[in-house]
């Protein structure tokens, strides 16, 4: 009898801890939401942050504040997400660096394909061929033939051991048969600062935040690693067709959660990401920079982590490169 009676007792206090629950979800969000961007400022996916966040605010009605924790490679800013609460108010902007962290990485303190839920994949951007203009070279086949007449001269600049610049090179290195010297930043965007003042003389960047720099002549854009040519930058040739045949290496951003943040959550995220993406201002602008606008689904940006988890994995392993 006793349980009978406390029965009724029970389902209601477990509908109103259903409710509850659910009215909170519906109430997202209700508070600022913090984007993590775990490489510098300046760089490309600060830059894509910083556009995106006040459509994200208004399609969200809180702000949209942005977290750089630029360190080891972007692995600092992604365990914070992986460790915050999982309730949409804690986001990571993430690049193909963080799928080569998760692969080729040891002890790293989260699990990269367990530990977050995929947002949405917002653009694709080439990676660009840079050369200080000391470096006496205009194509791809005139700079292969200087770095090859000058081993070890050269000095390139990444992102940090392991990032997607830092791979980029040293598959282009493998391919052409060169030697080049490794130096690595803190993020692209130091790395690019370096590069302005002949501290290195080459470097792959996406096309996006180095433009202002190889328009005004401050460095040299020789090709990119895209598998076709840009629309907005048809004149510039890609990597493989210019003297380097099989060459391919482009970046992306994207945005995940901490995993288990509710379903309800990640569809709201999801849908104002898209719209932000696509509102026609900031799409002209993204692809203006050199950039595949792409603004998919959780279910089909999770798939890409997969594929290029496998890719650059294999690359990874090809090339002997093992991250401590």
């Amino acid at each position: 009898m006793a349980t009978m009676r406390g029965f009724p007792v029970i389902v209601a206090c477990a509908w109103v801890l259903w409710s509850g629950a659910t009215w909170a979800q519906n109430k997202y969000p209700s508070r600022p939401i913090r984007l993590v961007i775990p490489f510098a400022p300046g760089g490309g996916s600060d830059v894509t942050a910083r556009l995106l966040g006040p459509r994200l605010a208004e399609r969200l009605g809180q702000p949209v504040v942005i977290d750089n924790r630029p360190a080891a490679s972007g692995v600092v800013g992604a365990d914070i997400v992986a460790k915050a609460v999982p309730d949409g108010y804690t986001l990571l902007g993430t690049t193909v660096t963080f799928v080569i962290n998760g692969t080729l990485q040891k002890g790293l303190p989260y699990d990269a394909f367990k530990d977050f839920t995929p947002i949405t994949q917002v653009i694709v951007s080439p990676f660009g061929l840079l050369l200080h203009p000391s470096v006496p070279a205009k194509t791809v086949k005139e700079f292969i033939a200087y770095a090859r007449a000058n081993p070890g001269k050269l000095l390139y600049g990444s992102s940090g051991p392991g990032s997607s610049p830092h791979l980029s090179a040293e598959l282009f290195l493998s391919m052409a048969g060169l030697k080049m010297t490794h130096v690595p930043y803190k993020g692209i965007a130091p790395a690019i600062t370096a590069q302005l003042g002949n501290e290195v003389q080459v470097a792959f960047s996406n096309m996006f935040s180095t433009l202002g720099h190889w328009k005004a002549g401050r460095l040299r854009l020789i090709a990119h690693g895209g598998g076709k040519r840009v629309e907005s930058f048809p004149d510039i040739p890609t990597i493989a067709e210019s003297g380097l045949p099989g060459y391919e290496s482009s970046n992306w951003y994207g945005y995940v959660a901490t995993a288990k943040t509710p379903p309800a959550i990640i569809r709201t995220l999801n849908q104002a990401f898209v719209a932000a993406v696509n509102q026609p201002d900031v799409r002209k602008t993204l692809i203006a920079q050199g950039n595949d606008v792409i603004a998919n689904s959780p279910e089909e940006f999770a798939k890409v982590i997969e594929a290029d988890a496998k890719r650059w994995g294999g690359i990874g392993r090809k090339l002997g490169i093992r991250l401590d």
